[in-house]
């Protein structure tokens, strides 16, 4: 099959197809993008951003600036050119096979406790800094190495939101099992409290912390003055 132009009128695909071609075309393994040159290739497609994103899943590797550290924010880079989407027959042999059942997706729900595993925001619960947006909890697939070294994909909840910035970078459970070795023993058994009751229990000190790192810098000062005459 010949590979067809990115921007040929006459394609009839959908974006993320196009994206692909573009990709290809115009910028060429191993090269780096921006994502305005994206969107100015694509004026007017909403969500071109999440269409690449979505090239992910039939092998393309697509790196950011948390993968790269090389690249800037507005930066990404092509790192390898995965299956040939525009190609029919390619795309739907490279398509991910394992949908979840609703019955699944229901378990992971309601063991996140219907919360994203990343920000911690309830389904159709408004953003504290975009109150004019709500929440949109699904279930999704991260790459996970745990922590005796294997390698597998598990399920969590995340909010639209959240799984749109993260990246392709495996969660390292082995690095959070060697922290917390390394932890004293104190430290240790306040984790497992945490654990728990899945959700970190403040001390009074941090309480006390949170409510002086609130006042303005002149209470702040008054605030230092009496705590250094109560330690002399």
């Amino acid at each position: 099959m010949n590979t067809p132009a990115w921007d040929d009128p006459a394609l009839k695909a959908g974006s993320m197809v196009r994206a692909a071609l573009w990709l290809v075309q115009e910028v060429g393994e191993g090269n780096t993008f921006t994502k305005g040159q994206l969107r100015d290739a694509f004026p007017g497609v909403s969500q071109i951003d999440r269409r690449v994103r979505d090239l992910r899943d039939y092998g393309w590797s697509i790196l950011a600036n948390t993968e790269d550290a090389s690249l800037t924010t507005e930066e990404q880079r092509l790192s390898k050119v995965g299956a040939a989407v525009w190609d029919p027959k390619e795309r739907r042999a490279a398509a991910p096979r394992n949908t979840l059942s609703a019955k699944e997706i229901r378990a992971v729900l309601e063991r996140d406790d219907f919360l994203c595993t990343t920000c911690g925001i309830s389904g159709g619960e408004e953003y504290p800094d975009a109150p004019n947006r709500t929440a949109l909890l699904s279930v999704t697939r991260r790459t996970t190495v745990l922590p005796d070294g294997r390698e597998e994909v598990l399920l969590l909840t995340e909010c639209a939101r959240c799984r749109a910035g993260s990246s392709e970078a495996p969660a390292r459970a082995d690095e959070v099992a060697a922290d917390i070795r390394i932890l004293d023993p104190a430290d240790q058994r306040r984790l497992s409290r945490w654990i728990e009751r899945k959700r970190r229990v403040t001390t009074p000190l941090d309480r006390i912390w949170s409510a002086y790192s609130r006042l303005p810098a002149e209470a702040q000062d008054e605030i230092r003055a009496a705590l250094e005459k109560e330690l002399r």
